[in-house]
């Protein structure tokens, strides 16, 4: 039998007074008895009371829990952000490193080449007589060979140096190189250091989502007071989703306005009007061929699916579209929501960081965001789809999972 905590209060007040008015037998009732009655019908009332003040003190601080679950999912996107905007930042500068890594190995073996080169001139040099050209001066008279000898030493000589010259001009590249490893090398270091300050500071903000979401889902105490707040979250995303698409139908009367005026100019001056944007969107033709937008196990949730992606793994577009809404909403975490023009709609709820702001376009397949990590029965990434604002099944429209 429920308790007297979990039935309605009204319910509770009319079964009161049936017990009450059928303890009553007749007009001849003792006072002794009436009273007896009329406390115990007062003792319901306080009851009532208690539980409405109980329920409304427990709904205030699930509110309050929302309102902190909202900092903490920013606080958390920002820091798994920051950390996925340092790991590019590293991967871009290991490649830097790399790159000169492999220039001062090409130079290093440009030098050696040089080197040999230079050394196969000073033993030419040496075999026209040791290279001197006093000596060649000394030590014969034929004038035509003094002349020869002269010309081939001043051609070793102009040779010997430029290739001199190319040496110490490699040597300080090479100088210069080793500097630029060394800064990068450090700077490297500098940004690995705060990727561990950032993936702890990541850990911690985890943490601190986790328990106030758990919190959180204690407050409903039984599964009837769960189903009502689903269906109350429905409700703000229903709102939220009509409230999209009024704005872009107004946006999109407003694009074909401004077509007509263009196109009412062109025809007037003679000319030929551009034709409007229009933006692609789902069709008939994908139906079961759209790609799942992060990988796990799927189960129904709602008018969508929640997927057990691993946290922090990539969430992508099912097709190509714009953002319309990217943040908080209740029952659905760190939100965002793409249309695909026609009518049709995308969202992706649970996110632990948003990879785009409203205006952006992204093609399908882009990562939209990052999944938080699934702690209990009811969690992963959220998708669903919607035509003309009506919830659609998605298994039907997406690839066979």
């Amino acid at each position: 039998m429920p308790s007297l905590a979990r039935v309605p209060a009204l319910s509770v007040i009319a079964l009161a007074t049936a017990l009450v008015t059928a303890s009553l037998p007749a007009q001849d009732k003792s006072q002794s008895e009436q009273a007896a009655a009329k406390q115990k019908l007062s003792n319901v009332h306080q009851e009532v009371q208690a539980l409405d003040k109980q329920q409304a003190a427990t709904a205030a601080h699930r509110d309050q829990l929302n309102a902190e679950l909202a900092k903490q999912a920013a606080a958390l996107d920002a820091a798994a952000r920051a950390l996925r905007q340092t790991d590019a930042e590293i991967a871009a500068r290991q490649q830097q490193l790399e790159q000169l890594q492999q220039q001062r190995a090409d130079l290093k073996q440009k030098l050696a080449s040089q080197r040999a080169a230079i050394a196969d001139l000073l033993r030419a040099s040496y075999a026209l007589g040791h290279g001197s050209d006093l000596r060649l001066l000394l030590d014969n008279d034929d004038m035509d060979r003094i002349a020869r000898a002269l010309v081939y030493s001043k051609y070793f000589q102009q040779d010997r140096l430029q290739k001199v010259q190319q040496l110490v001009a490699s040597l300080a590249q090479l100088q210069t190189l080793e500097q630029q490893i060394t800064a990068e090398q450090q700077a490297l270091q500098v940004q690995r250091d705060q990727r561990e300050k950032q993936s702890r500071q990541l850990a911690q903000q985890r943490t601190a989502q986790q328990k106030l979401a758990a919190e959180a889902d204690a407050t409903y105490q039984d599964q009837t007071q769960r189903l009502a707040a689903l269906k109350q979250d429905e409700q703000s995303l229903n709102s939220l989703v009509d409230r999209l698409q009024k704005q872009i139908d107004q946006a999109m009367r407003e694009a074909a306005a401004r077509a007509a005026a263009q196109q009412a100019a062109a025809r007037k001056h003679g000319g030929k009007a551009p034709p409007p944007l229009e933006v692609g969107g789902a069709g008939a033709d994908i139906r079961g061929n759209l790609p799942w937008p992060a990988s796990g196990e799927v189960h129904s949730y709602g008018n969508g699916v929640l997927i057990r992606a691993p946290g922090g793994s990539e969430v992508h577009a099912v097709a190509n579209g714009r953002v319309v809404y990217a943040g908080f909403l209740r029952g659905y975490g760190m939100l965002l929501i793409l249309n695909h023009g026609n009518g049709w709609m995308s969202m992706y709820g649970n996110n632990e960081t948003l990879l785009h702001g409203v205006g952006d376009a992204v093609t399908a397949g882009q990562a939209v965001g990052t999944a938080s990590a699934p702690t209990g029965t009811n969690t992963g990434v959220y998708f669903e789809l919607r035509q003309n604002g009506q919830p659609v099944d998605p298994r039907s429209w997406l690839k066979s999972h």
